[in-house]
């Protein structure tokens, strides 16, 4: 799996970046770590995104065993494991916060999950995930595709670090660096998840995330926190947001 980190001690901060999306999402995050975390940071493109490699399966359980295969080696046992996701990669933080796949955080915090999904809306992910790749004739307009399915138009441009590894061409034309096989993940089991989780969990919600509610967040946590006048991703909107609600809960 690719991998991105940097800083250094014990403490190891991993980030895992949603459905569609690469570890880029985080550099807005990166660019505050030496000054925002002490130790050291890990962002991975999850299977079958950017330049990690596909897998046979996208289930979450088979998503976090990858996921914990890869930074096994990484985790310093003196230090503390602090896992953060967003979308996606917040329903992986909280299967890793099951303790299930050799792996045992201190604390995870997930953000952006969508946790109410309708029959319509999971037919048309098993649509797309059967679906072969859609392929572009020129860069620019795979890079529009991208800045629109991640919702991060108008936010990022396609020049912007965010962006990066988001697009691939090979001898078809451009496309999506993911496997649309990942859209078949299915609705995620956020309830059951939290209840099975081993250590402090934390979810969080930009106000105007179109992915999920309030009402619909603080029905699996009561305690969920409001993380501001933000949208879905809201680590690249106001990463300042992000360090402030990871803080609040650290200490």
């Amino acid at each position: 799996m690719y991998i991105e980190q940097g800083g250094e001690g014990p403490d190891l901060l991993v980030m895992l970046h949603g459905l569609g999306a690469t570890a880029a999402v985080w550099s807005p995050m990166r660019e505050q770590a030496s000054e925002r975390w002490r130790g050291r940071w890990l962002a991975m493109d999850l299977p079958g995104h950017g330049e990690s490699g596909p897998q046979d399966s996208y289930a979450i359980g088979q998503y976090a065993a990858s996921v914990a295969r890869s930074m096994l080696s990484h985790v310093d046992p003196v230090g503390r494991l602090v896992v953060l996701g967003h979308s996606l990669g917040g329903v992986i933080a909280l299967a890793l916060a099951t303790g299930w796949f050799g792996v045992a955080p201190h604390r995870v915090f997930g953000m952006g999950i969508k946790v109410a999904w309708s029959d319509d809306e999971l037919q048309r992910m098993e649509k797309m995930a059967a679906q072969p790749a859609r392929y572009f004739a020129t860069q620019a307009e795979a890079l529009d595709r991208y800045l629109k399915v991640s919702g991060l138009a108008g936010i990022a441009g396609a020049e912007s670090p965010v962006a990066m590894r988001a697009i691939a061409q090979d001898a078809q034309g451009w496309r999506l660096a993911m496997d649309p096989r990942a859209f078949g993940v299915g609705k995620p089991p956020v309830a059951e998840l939290m209840a099975l989780a081993r250590c402090s969990v934390h979810l969080g919600r930009a106000g105007a995330d179109a992915l999920v509610t309030r009402e619909q967040l603080r029905a699996v946590d009561p305690r969920a926190d409001d993380l501001g006048p933000h949208g879905h991703n809201v680590m690249v909107e106001a990463p300042t947001q992000v360090w402030d609600w990871m803080d609040a809960h650290s200490k």
